[in-house]
């Protein structure tokens, strides 16, 4: 080895080793610059008009890292709303890269656990983010008045705390908690909760029996359309919402998969476990009956949610979908959190996305 590679290696060892050294001071001014350009963040001035979809949860009650619990940000211009707010919900909003004081309401399918149990806390960051004086507007089926009046008295002390350490000009006393905006979800007509220019927003009864009422979604804005399912099983309803929009986000659950936990609990001498894999089969919709609603309803692209079980290894999603993605032709992915999707306004265009 010649004499100048030597020094160089030297070198670059010494480099290496002031680096490993100061690594403490390197990470902090690194910090120092990127914290104010985080904090002046607008993600909703860089993109351009339209309607954009984004999993902040595209997971289920099973633990899953790549996946929260159910929650689905729909930004209609400037106007953001989130629907279900599983837990994980929060942080993902926030690495999405939106602030939780811009939230207009949130929109629940249905009151399982795993869509409304980061609720409590979204309430709470949307009030003390942006100092708001009135509180959370919360949309969704009967019932939705005892969920946010619970979820109201269980924060009841902390609201206290804000208010007393913060103040009430920063902290506002009267932007605590939410306000249920109940609706009625009947078998027949969607109902339209707001419709203001050219934004409109559709419940339509879905089925996830014995779990009633249930509802989805159908967000429209300037010629855009997504439809979101919750929690159904194949229901000719959301395929009649879904008629022709851009996006149709779809609950997706694998009975193949689904099975084998249930034989493994079997195995392990849990038959109520072995029960309970078994019962939830029947109310929620396979990634091919998913398939055939969007193939039906000639939808633009087919974004999978709420996956159960999780699929933490290399090729799963393959065995996930089985034939759905014979079934329907168009755009399929099965959703991870942080999946970004742009529908620009004046244009067919479909731009699938990542944020995190």
């Amino acid at each position: 080895m010649s004499s100048w590679i030597k020094r160089a290696l030297l070198l670059l060892l010494l480099v290496a080793a002031l680096a490993w050294w100061q690594r403490g001071p390197i990470a902090m001014a690194i910090v120092e610059r990127s914290i104010p350009k985080r904090m002046a963040l607008d993600a909703m001035a860089e993109l351009p008009d339209g309607l954009h979809v984004g999993l902040c949860g595209a997971g289920s009650p099973f633990p899953d890292e790549r996946r929260s619990g159910p929650c689905t940000l729909v930004l209609a211009g400037k106007r953001l709303f989130v629907v279900d707010a599983g837990s994980g919900s929060v942080r993902n909003i926030g690495k999405l890269g939106f602030s939780h004081g811009q939230i207009e309401a949130v929109l629940l399918t249905h009151f399982h656990s795993d869509h409304i149990d980061g609720l409590g806390e979204l309430m709470l960051q949307r009030w003390v983010s942006a100092s708001r004086t009135e509180p959370l507007p919360v949309y969704g089926p009967t019932g939705v008045e005892s969920v946010v009046a619970g979820l109201a008295q269980a924060y009841t002390l902390d609201r206290g705390y804000r208010v007393a350490h913060h103040g009430d000009a920063t902290v506002p006393a009267s932007g605590f908690g939410g306000t249920a905006k109940p609706f009625a979800a009947g078998s027949g007509e969607p109902v339209s909760l707001i419709k203001d220019g050219e934004l409109e927003i559709l419940a339509f009864k879905v089925d996830h029996r014995p779990v009633d009422p249930a509802v989805g979604y159908r967000i429209s804005y300037k010629g855009r359309s997504v439809v979101i399912s919750g929690d159904s099983k194949k229901a000719a309803s959301i395929q009649a919402a879904a008629k022709g929009v851009d996006l149709l986000v779809h609950e997706a659950l694998s009975p193949q998969m689904v099975g084998l936990l249930r034989q493994a609990a079997e195995k392990a001498g849990r038959p109520k476990l072995a029960k309970i894999f078994a019962d939830i089969v029947d109310y929620h919709a396979t990634p091919e009956q998913a398939a055939e609603t969007a193939r039906d309803a000639q939808v633009g692209m087919l974004l999978l949610n709420h996956i159960a079980p999780p699929l933490p290894l290399p090729g799963m999603e393959e065995v996930f979908v089985g034939a759905a993605p014979k079934i329907f032709g168009g755009p399929l992915k099965v959703g991870i959190d942080g999946d970004f999707i742009t529908l620009p306004a004046g244009s067919k265009d479909i731009r699938q996305g990542r944020r995190f």
